[in-house]
């Protein structure tokens, strides 16, 4: 491997690397904290779809860690705040959420002076919603995305080719606390894709505009590459965070299994640490006590 370069930021990932369920991973409160109390640059980045980023938010705060908090916060990125901005810029009405009920009130929310019920579906949006994820419901998605779907019908074929399917992320598979690894978005993204032979819009991690999106937010003169950090070496440190050569690290929690770095068809990450808190550690700052 490379020797790592001088690191001027740092985007960490939430579930799997600080977190496990609600619980936090080992020492990882205490490592956070020497970031904070030495200036070190850092933004969460989440693809949250489950919850909502309040609910998230408040989840770390009982685990321990010291967050900014505020909606003027720039510390917590996740994909919902992707798909808010989302809503607005092109400016749908009536999406039909595969949402959890909080994350679907949070997009709503963002675009409370143009969501409207009563006109037609102008967009799919789809996350990790279990209790959505059955036939039902995912052949409503299917419905409107070929415009056969009741409040569809009449349109055109040149407005139909305009109702995107959203993604919040694609993840196949992802760690459940005392559960081990279930099923992601993914494959049901996929089948939505395969069955309306169209490619979803992926707002979260790990598209580029996602990473852009936060880095643009950093405030820092420090010189060097900024390093994301995660436990799923595609989700956390696949597509934008190769195009846009950020230092990648992966950690053995969460969602790691033994062999991930190497698999093939992956990029191997930068670096392989057994924790976030031995990362930080390996910065040359010295972390808390257990």
């Amino acid at each position: 491997m490379m020797a790592r370069p001088e690191i001027r930021a740092l985007l960490i990932d939430i579930s799997g690397t600080l977190m496990l369920g609600s619980a936090p991973t080992q020492r990882a409160v205490q490592a956070l904290a020497t970031l904070r109390r030495h200036g070190f640059p850092f933004r969460f980045c989440s693809n949250t779809s489950k919850e909502s980023t309040s609910v998230l938010q408040k989840r770390m705060v009982e685990a321990g860690f010291d967050m900014q908090l505020g909606g003027d916060s720039q510390e917590l990125w996740t994909s919902l705040k992707a798909v808010q901005r989302h809503i607005q810029r092109r400016g749908l009405k009536r999406p039909y959420f595969l949402l959890s009920d909080t994350a679907k009130d949070e997009c709503i929310s963002a675009g409370a002076g143009l969501y409207d019920p009563s006109v037609r579906y102008d967009a799919v949006i789809i996350g990790l919603a279990p209790e959505l994820m059955d036939y039902s419901h995912l052949n409503t998605a299917f419905r409107i995305l070929v415009g056969e779907e009741d409040s569809q019908k009449g349109m055109g074929c040149e407005d139909l080719g305009r109702i995107p399917l959203i993604a919040l992320h694609k993840a196949r598979y992802i760690e459940s606390s005392g559960h081990g690894h279930v099923l992601g978005p993914g494959p049901f993204v996929a089948a939505l894709e395969s069955a309306t032979d169209r490619e979803a819009e992926v707002l979260g991690k790990p598209s580029r505009g996602f990473f852009e999106t936060v880095i643009e937010s950093l405030e820092s003169d420090r010189e060097g590459r900024i390093a994301v950090i995660g436990d799923d070496v595609e989700t956390d440190l696949g597509g934008g965070a190769i195009e846009l050569c950020l230092w990648r690290i992966l950690v053995k929690t969460g969602k790691y299994r033994a062999g991930d770095e190497s698999r093939e068809g992956v990029v191997e990450p930068d670096e392989v640490f057994d924790s976030f808190a031995e990362f930080v550690e390996s910065l040359g700052l010295e972390c808390g006590s257990v």
